[in-house]
């Protein structure tokens, strides 16, 4: 017996689905600075990313089902689509050099802190490198959502998609 794969079995999205949505930027994209990258697979009525990008890069269309397109020449890194997807897809990668970020929404508490060395985990939430927390943005429109921005080698900037979660300290 095959073993089912994908994010209705196993609750995160597999190679293949990946490889097919068209919000994934492209690798020469990546190179050229800070870019969204929607990691969104199932066509269900949504669009707050849509609506959060300021500048148009983001779109779902009609019928209201489509999955999100990026314009990745119009997308400029800013972030805001993070915290608008209620299916936290939406992630943004910068690299440069040996090094990359890879910014995430994170709604578990306690929050790591800036300058934190952190377990960064793949979409599994298997643990894959040690990463350097560089921000943390907690703002009041992002509704509880908190965006982490973490520092790893380069060649993890397609695998890290969130960090462990941190231990409550008693």
């Amino acid at each position: 017996m095959t073993q089912k794969s994908g994010v209705i079995y196993q609750g995160f999205p597999s190679e293949e689905e990946l490889s097919k949505i068209p919000g994934v930027p492209s690798k020469d994209r990546i190179q050229k600075g800070p870019v969204a990258c929607i990691e969104c697979v199932q066509e269900i009525p949504c669009n707050p990313c849509e609506e959060a990008c300021p500048y148009g890069a983001i779109t779902v269309g009609k019928p209201i089902t489509n999955l999100p397109t990026l314009d990745e020449d119009k997308c400029i890194g800013c972030g805001t689509c993070i915290a608008a997807c209620p299916g936290l897809a939406i992630f943004l990668l910068n690299v440069s050099g040996k090094k990359a970020e890879v910014s995430f929404p994170f709604e578990y508490y306690p929050l790591p802190n800036k300058g934190d060395e952190v377990d960064c985990v793949d979409r599994e939430g298997s643990t894959v490198v040690k990463g350097k927390v560089l921000r943390i943005i907690k703002s009041p429109k992002y509704d509880a959502t908190a965006v982490i921005t973490v520092e790893v080698p380069a060649e993890y900037i397609n695998i890290v998609r969130s960090i462990k979660r941190l231990g409550r300290s008693e």
